[in-house]
């Protein structure tokens, strides 16, 4: 109701799913739409059964989390997970409606400190590696996904944009983080921040 409330604007059309756990999302009754929110209450240990259920069904969709607490942990998985927005309960009422249209229009709503501990960590687990020189060492289609990636399209997206199965996007995907050392999207994209990858 709270939700509802927030986003009683003409902008939203909202539909919910009552879930008893997050284990217990039937994909069959989930509805398609472009932005989700999902209500992870205390009782839940976390909600990245409920994220990857949904990312399964609908990949392109993007996701908001809104929990009473958001420990980094927690916080970070979710991140790597590809959820675009954290949101805490007493932020609902004030932040809901603009965290959903910054993140419908490609952005982020993430609180600054949990972003920047986030960022930081991974700029410590690249640190050091090598980075290729130049996109010589990538293949046409390897700079194809770079580009894609950096973009911050899903497997699906990509294999859209570049007409190609999504089996073959994720070996790709594969080989481009492999090239450039690193293990997540999100690390290509903070390495592109950090001036780490090379011009395009």
């Amino acid at each position: 109701d709270e939700f509802r409330r927030a986003l009683s604007s003409k902008e939203f059309r909202v539909h919910t799913l009552a879930l008893k756990s997050p284990l217990s999302l039937e994909i069959g009754r989930l509805p398609r739409a472009t932005l989700y929110v999902v209500d992870a209450p205390a009782s839940w240990p976390t909600p990245t059964a409920a994220v990857t259920t949904i990312q399964d069904r609908h990949p392109t969709a993007r996701l908001l989390v809104v929990a009473g607490k958001l420990p980094e942990t927690t916080a970070f998985l979710l991140l790597r997970l590809g959820v675009k927005g954290l949101l805490r309960y007493s932020e609902v009422p004030r932040k809901l409606p603009v965290a959903l249209r910054t993140i419908a229009s490609g952005g982020y709503w993430v609180p600054r400190t949990q972003l920047s501990q986030f960022v930081d960590k991974i700029l410590r687990r690249t640190r050091g590696r090598p980075v290729p020189g130049g996109l010589g060492a990538l293949s046409r289609r390897e700079r194809e996904v770079l580009n894609a990636l950096l973009d911050n399209l899903s497997n699906k997206e990509i294999a859209s944009r570049l007409n190609i199965s999504e089996r073959t996007v994720k070996f790709h995907v594969s080989n481009v983080l492999s090239k450039f050392g690193v293990q997540r999207r999100a690390d290509l994209i903070v390495l592109s921040f950090q001036g780490g990858l090379p011009a395009q």
